[in-house]
């Protein structure tokens, strides 16, 4: 198995609701939802990779928090680990209703604003995700666990 990938998201709430994007392009058929974010790169610190990373998926402008949850997870299969950090956040600028959807890479393509109740009820990772946004902890472990589609 590869080294794991470094990545890190962002946790964003704009009142109760807390955004999320899809984990996979359109080809792939998956209904998993995760938080916007991506790999890090060398040489940008993790604050960098996540401001850049949030506005290449939804063009948003955020300033970033604590760490809140470690994540980590594996495709056997495929020979891929990742790791992420994932990070509270909070828009810098306007209220969140303006994203505009420009991945890059290509797989952003959907993006919705849920309350703890909707993201119960989506396919979504990683689980311990609710705890970790909508209380006062830090730094929560969510193990390791294959990629389930």
């Amino acid at each position: 198995m590869a080294r794991p990938r470094l990545a890190v998201r962002a946790a964003i709430l704009r009142g109760d609701r807390l955004l999320v994007v899809n984990a996979y392009p359109p080809e792939y058929g998956s209904d998993l939802w995760c938080l916007p974010g991506g790999g890090a790169e060398a040489g940008q610190s993790l604050h960098e990779n996540l401001i850049r990373e949030v506005m290449e998926e939804t063009g948003l402008s955020i300033t970033v928090g604590a760490i809140i949850l470690v994540n980590e997870f594996k495709d056997s299969k495929a020979g891929f680990h990742q790791v992420d950090l994932i990070h509270r956040a909070t828009l810098s600028e306007g209220d969140g209703s303006a994203m505009v959807l420009a991945d890059p890479e290509g797989v952003v393509d959907r993006a919705r604003w849920v309350t703890r109740s909707e993201l119960a009820k989506l396919h979504h990772r990683p689980r311990l995700l609710a705890r970790a946004v909508w209380s006062d902890h830090a730094a929560w472990h969510d193990p390791m666990e294959e990629t389930i589609w």
